[in-house]
């Protein structure tokens, strides 16, 4: 087990881009309560909402950040928009001097994907829209950003996925938009980690497991206080974990001085819970992953024994 000061972040100084809701969010806040300051971004403020339509703003990211102990600053941004990327790292720059943690966990797809469809059937708008959303924004936002990174040794980027590599390499992620767009974030992972060990500065990509975001609670009709009504109607829902969770897993890697070693690395929060030994909000530790190809793909009926 590693041992990490209390709050080992305090100084470091952090952007979360895509931190409105769900793993964005739960990064934010577990970044905040190791004591960073977090740059917290997103379309959906309490003045307009992006496509989603959701109640989850910003600005309740960033006061959650700051409740945790950190710091929590809201920057309303769409990362397509490059001019505006790159103003709020020279806010940044000149406010900080300095950025230690970039997470790219810039997504804003689940309207757009459609499941279980070739490319000859999938609305070709909204699959190529989806691409632009979880490629050239994380492009665009590391171009701008890790200009700044570089100016320091210990840099951490963090690339936020859905699937490890060894997952994705192996099953066929819903439609060829989709695969295309959680594979492609873990290959950016790996080359970023080829020119950020030249400064000394690491790269990873991440993934959640099932993930018990505001969207999927509500598709569920649960809340975080009785989600488990849902395993009725799913039951390998058992499985699933909170935002907080993968949040847990940057922050230890973030405060780990050896992180290096992980440098162009797929992982994953059950993955880093086994290294860092930290547990869920609810003490659970989820191994999600391992769980879907030893139990549900393997047609056995739902038991998350052995795997939380």
């Amino acid at each position: 087990m590693v041992n990490l000061p209390k709050r080992p972040l305090d100084g470091k100084i952090a952007l979360v881009a895509g931190a409105t809701r769900g793993a964005g969010r739960g990064i934010a806040v577990e970044l905040g309560a190791a004591g960073a300051t977090v740059y917290c971004t997103g379309r959906t403020t309490r003045e307009s909402q992006s496509e989603y339509r959701r109640p989850e703003t910003i600005e309740e990211t960033a006061e959650l950040v700051t409740q945790a102990g950190g710091e929590g600053i809201a920057i309303p941004l769409d990362h397509l928009v490059s001019d505006a990327v790159a103003a709020l790292i020279e806010r940044i720059r000149t406010e900080r001097g300095r950025l230690d943690i970039l997470v790219n966990d810039i997504w804003g797809g689940e309207l757009l994907a459609e499941w279980d469809r070739p490319v000859w059937e999938h609305d070709l708008e909204k699959g190529l829209r989806m691409l632009r959303l979880a490629i050239d924004t994380h492009l665009i936002t590391a171009h701008h950003a890790l200009k700044l990174m570089v100016e320091r040794p210990g840099g951490l980027l963090v690339e936020v996925t859905d699937g490890t590599a060894e997952y994705n390499a192996e099953h066929y992620r819903l439609s060829p938009f989709y695969d295309l767009c959680k594979t492609a974030v873990i290959r950016l992972a790996w080359a970023h980690g080829k020119d950020l060990e030249k400064h000394g500065c690491t790269s990873v990509s991440i993934t959640p497991g099932w993930l018990r975001s505001e969207m999927m609670l509500d598709i569920y009709e649960v809340t975080e206080a009785n989600w488990r009504d849902a395993i009725a109607r799913q039951p390998h829902f058992c499985i699933s974990e909170t935002p907080r969770f993968i949040g847990r897993a940057v922050a230890a890697l973030a405060a780990d001085p050896d992180r290096a070693r992980f440098n162009g690395q797929s992982l994953s929060s059950g993955g880093l819970a086994k290294v860092f030994e930290f547990d869920d909000v609810d003490g659970s530790r989820p191994d999600c992953w391992r769980y879907l190809k030893e139990v549900q793909e393997a047609g056995k009926p739902a038991d998350a024994t052995g795997y939380r």
